[in-house]
C-alpha cells in the first residue's frame, strides 16, 4: 500500500466539496483586479484596448521564479513577449486554487507542475479567440491566419492586427472547445535563458515586499508573546510605558500583548520595557527539552507493544530478514535529525486597515496562502470572509513558514480594535526565531539485508516524528468549507478531522521508501507530539527521511564491499531517470578518477523530480570543510535553465545549513537562542563551489525548488565517512574532526 501527501489531502479535502479548476470563466463570477473594457478570457489574463497584456500571478514569488515561469507558460501559448507582460499578484479566486492541495497555496514545489497544463490551455484558448476575432474582422477563415508576438497576421495579404485592436470583438466570443497547443519545436521562449520578470523591480527597489508596504499615517505594532509554547500571561506592569514619548497604545490579543506606536523603535522599546515586567504561566509543555524529546522518541521505538502506521508493508519482510546470514545484514541502525528554523530573510510582517463604515478589512501579507490568511483573519475578528481582502506582496523567503499565517491573524485582530487606523505589524528576528513552526526532529531505526549477489533483499525503516498535517489541517479545512459555515464549526470540523487522522499521516514517511529495487520492504511511522510547534520546512519530511535512507544505503554498500555509486546504480533499474542523474553526476565529479579526494554520494526522488549529488570534503586545521558540491537533476522539461540551476544551488545551501549548523535548542518548553549569533545559517564565505547540470527531458515540468535539499545532508555525511571512517548518524554534524575520531 502506498499513500502520498497529495492522496491524503485529496481524501481529507472532500469535506469542502468538489473544486473544479478550469481555464474558462464561470459566468457572472467576479475576478479580482478586473479592468472595465478589457478582454478577460480567463482568471489569469486581461488584454486592454491599448495593447497592454496583464497576467495575474496566482502563486507567491519568494525568489524561486514563479513570476517568470508561470507568466512564460501563458505567454508562450498566447504568443506574446513575456518581458512585455504586466505581471501582478492575483487576489483570491477559485480558479487560482492549487489543484494538488485544494487551497490557494504556494508550496510543495507544485507551482510549475500544476500551472503547466492550466496556463497552456488558458493561453492557447485566448490566442484562438483573438484569431477568430481577426477572422471575423477580415471575413476570412481563422485557420488561414497565424500569430506573431502580440498580433494576428494574415499571411496571404501581409496585414496584421494587434491584440489590443481585437479586444472589442474578442470580448463577444466564447472560448473554443478544441484547443491546439504549441509543439515544443515551435517555442519562442520556453526552454531558453530568458529574463527574470521580477529582477528589474528588485534591483531598482520598486518591488514591494510585505515589509515595504507603506500606508498613510500607519501605526507600527509589535507583539509581546509568551516565551513558553502554549503559555499565557500571568501578570504585567505597564505603568513604566507612561514615561515614553509619543503615542503608545497597548491591547491584549489572542497571541499576547500588542504594542502600537508611531515608529518601530518606539514600539520595540516599549515592548522590551513591558517584557521585563511580564510573568508567564508556562503551559502544558513546561519541562520539555531536546533531551526529553529524544528520549521519548527512542522509547517509542523500543516499546515492543507499539506498532507503527505502515505506509508500505510487504508480506514476510521480517522473516526474510531473520533468515539472512549476519554478515549480509545490518540491524536496528539509528539516525537522528534535530529541529530547525526557517530563517526567512524577511521576518514575518503584515499590514491592515479596518473600515468601520463598510465593515471591510484589507490585509497586505507576504503569504504563501492568501485564502488561509483570509480564514485566519475571519477567525480572530469575526469579520465575514466576503468583507476581507488579502493583497499579496513579494516574499523575502518562504520555505513553508509563510504557509502558516499567524502574523495575518495578529494584524487583523489589532486593526479590528483600531477602526480606520492603518496598522503595520513587524516581527523582530528574535520573534521569528523563537516563534517559528520548526522542521520537526525525528528518530529513525533501519534494518536491511543483502541477497547472495550483494543486492538489497529487505528494507525496514521506521521513523518517529510528529504529524505536520495535524496542525495545518485545521486552517486548511476551515478554508475549504463554504464561507457561510460559522468559523467555530468550520475549525471544529478541521480539528476533529485532523485528530482522527493524526495517526495516519503519510506525509511523515515521504522520502523513506527507497527508489531502489528491493523485493520486500516495510516503511512505518510512529507519531509523537512534544507540543513544540512544527510545520512545513523546505522539502518537508524528505529532508530527514532521505538522510536516514541514503546514509543506510551507503552503509549497505560498505557492507557489500561495493563502490557506493555502483551499488546504487545496479539497483535502480525501476527508476531509470534517477539512475541517469546518478550516472551524470558521477561524470561531473570524475568519481571514477577521484584519487585521494574524499567524496560522498546520494540520490533521491522528491516532488516528482530526481536528483543526485556528490560532495567533496577536505581537512583544514583539524576541521572538515566542504570544498565542492555537484548536483544533477531531472525536472522534466526545463522552462528556464538559469532559474532551475539557481534553485538547485539555493536548496543546496539551505540544506547544508541544516546539516552543519546547530539545531534549535529547547529547555523548559521554550527556545534557547534568539538570533543568528546562536542560531546561525551558512554564510557566503562558507559556501562551497557548486556545479549543477540538468537532464534533457520532454516530460512535463516538475518541482525544482526543494529537490536538492534532501540529498545534500546524506551526501555530506557519506563524504565525512570517506574522510574520517566514522559514520555520521546524527544531523547536524560536528565538523570538528577530533570529535569524530
Amino acid at each position: 500500500m502506498k499513500i502520498t501527501r497529495r492522496g491524503f489531502l485529496l481524501g481529507t479535502a472532500t469535506i469542502g466539496g468538489g473544486l473544479v479548476v478550469g481555464f474558462q470563466l464561470t459566468p457572472g463570477e467576479s475576478i479580482p483586479n478586473t479592468i472595465e473594457g478589457s478582454f478577460q478570457p480567463n482568471a489569469w489574463l486581461q488584454i486592454l484596448p491599448n495593447g497592454q497584456v496583464i497576467f495575474q500571478c496566482d502563486k507567491a514569488e519568494m525568489g524561486q521564479g514563479n513570476m517568470t515561469g508561470l507568466a512564460s507558460i501563458m505567454a508562450e501559448e498566447l504568443d506574446f513577449e513575456p518581458c512585455e507582460l504586466v505581471v501582478q499578484f492575483s487576489g483570491i479566486h477559485k480558479d487560482f486554487i492549487n489543484t494538488d492541495f485544494y487551497v490557494q497555496l504556494t508550496g510543495g514545489s507544485t507551482s510549475i507542475k500544476t500551472g503547466w497544463p492550466l496556463l497552456r490551455q488558458a493561453g492557447a484558448a485566448a490566442r484562438a479567440m483573438l484569431m477568430e476575432a481577426a477572422a471575423q474582422t477580415w471575413q476570412v477563415p481563422a485557420k488561414t491566419l497565424t500569430t506573431m508576438p502580440g498580433k494576428v497576421v494574415n499571411p496571404v495579404t501581409g496585414t496584421s492586427l494587434s491584440y489590443g485592436e481585437l479586444v472589442s470583438v474578442a470580448k463577444t466570443l466564447k472560448a473554443p472547445k478544441d484547443i491546439s497547443l504549441k509543439s515544443p519545436s515551435d517555442y519562442r521562449w520556453l526552454g531558453k535563458q530568458t529574463k527574470r520578470l521580477d529582477i528589474e523591480a528588485k534591483v531598482h527597489t520598486n518591488a514591494t515586499f510585505g515589509i515595504d508596504v507603506e500606508l498613510p499615517e500607519a501605526q507600527i505594532a509589535v507583539v509581546v508573546r509568551p516565551p513558553y509554547f502554549g503559555g499565557s500571561i500571568k501578570s504585567y506592569d505597564a505603568s513604566s510605558l507612561q514615561a515614553l514619548s509619543g503615542n503608545i497604545g497597548l491591547q491584549e490579543i489572542h497571541s499576547g500583548i500588542a504594542i502600537v506606536a508611531d515608529s518601530y523603535w518606539q514600539a520595540r522599546k516599549a515592548a522590551n520595557m513591558l517584557q521585563n515586567t511580564m510573568e508567564w504561566n508556562k503551559g502544558a509543555i513546561a519541562g520539555v527539552s531536546n533531551q526529553t524529546i529524544e528520549t521519548a522518541q527512542k522509547a517509542i521505538l523500543d516499546n515492543p507493544d507499539s506498532s507503527p502506521f505502515y505506509v508500505h508493508q510487504d508480506d514476510n519482510t521480517q522473516q526474510a530478514f531473520n533468515a539472512t546470514e549476519d554478515k549480509l545484514k545490518l540491524e536496528n541502525i539509528e539516525y537522528k535529525v534535530g529541529y530547525f528554523h526557517h530563517s526567512t530573510m524577511e521576518p514575518q510582517n503584515a499590514s491592515a486597515v479596518y473600515h468601520s463604515d463598510t465593515g471591510k478589512l484589507t490585509i497586505w501579507a507576504p503569504s504563501q496562502a492568501p485564502d488561509i490568511c483570509r480564514e485566519v483573519a475571519h477567525h480572530f475578528t469575526g469579520i465575514q470572509q466576503g468583507n476581507i481582502e488579502v493583497k499579496s506582496t513579494f516574499l523575502g523567503g518562504g520555505f513553508g513558514r509563510r504557509g502558516y499565517v499567524d502574523f495575518a491573524g495578529e494584524v487583523a485582530a489589532i486593526a479590528k480594535a483600531m477602526p480606520n487606523q492603518a496598522v503595520k505589524l513587524i516581527w523582530s528576528r528574535e520573534d521569528d526565531m523563537r516563534h517559528d513552526y520548526y522542521r520537526p526532529s525525528s528518530t529513525h531505526r533501519l534494518s536491511a539485508a543483502l541477497n547472495g549477489n550483494k543486492t538489497l533483499k529487505t528494507w525496514q525503516h521506521t521513523v518517529v516524528s510528529n504529524s505536520i498535517l495535524n496542525g495545518f489541517g485545521v486552517n486548511m479545512a476551515a478554508t475549504l468549507l463554504p464561507s457561510w459555515v460559522p468559523t467555530k464549526i468550520a475549525r471544529g470540523i478541521g480539528k476533529l478531522g485532523s485528530e482522527a487522522l493524526y495517526n495516519f499521516d503519510p506525509s511523515m514517511a515521504e522520502g523513506a521508501n527507497p527508489e531502489y529495487d528491493i523485493t520486500q520492504r516495510e516503511i512505518g511511522v510512529h507519531f509523537y507530539d512534544s507540543g513544540i510547534p512544527t510545520g512545513f520546512w523546505r522539502s518537508v519530511a524528505h529532508s530527514f527521511n532521505s538522510f536516514a535512507k541514503e546514509s543506510m544505503i551507503d552503509e549497505m554498500a560498505h557492507l557489500a564491499n561495493i563502490d557506493p555509486t555502483q551499488f546504487r546504480a545496479q539497483q535502480l533499474h525501476n527508476s531509470p531517470r534517477l539512475a541517469a542523474c546518478l550516472e551524470k553526476v558521477k561524470q561531473l565529479a570524475h568519481w571514477d578518477n577521484k584519487g585521494e579526494r574524499k567524496l560522498g554520494v546520494s540520490c533521491h526522488a522528491s516532488f516528482s523530480s530526481f536528483a543526485a549529488q556528490i560532495v567533496e570534503v577536505e581537512e583544514i586545521d583539524r576541521k572538515a570543510h566542504i570544498k565542492q558540491v555537484y548536483c544533477v537533476a531531472d525536472i522534466g522539461f526545463v522552462l528556464n535553465p538559469n532559474i532551475a540551476e539557481d534553485q538547485l544551488m539555493s536548496g543546496i545551501v539551505y540544506g547544508l545549513t541544516a546539516a552543519i549548523k546547530p539545531h534549535v535548542k529547547f529547555e523548559d518548553g521554550r527556545v534557547i537562542g534568539s538570533n543568528f549569533h546562536d542560531m546561525p545559517v551558512m554564510r557566503m564565505n562558507e559556501c562551497p563551489e557548486i556545479t549543477t547540470a540538468l537532464i534533457d527531458s520532454t516530460q512535463p515540468p516538475t518541482g525544482v525548488g526543494e529537490i536538492s535539499v534532501p540529498g545534500i545532508g546524506p551526501a555530506l555525511g557519506n563524504a565525512l565517512f570517506a574522510l574520517t571512517k566514522q559514520r555520521q548518524r546524527q544531523m547536524p554534524f560536528d565538523m570538528t574532526l577530533e570529535s569524530a575520531n
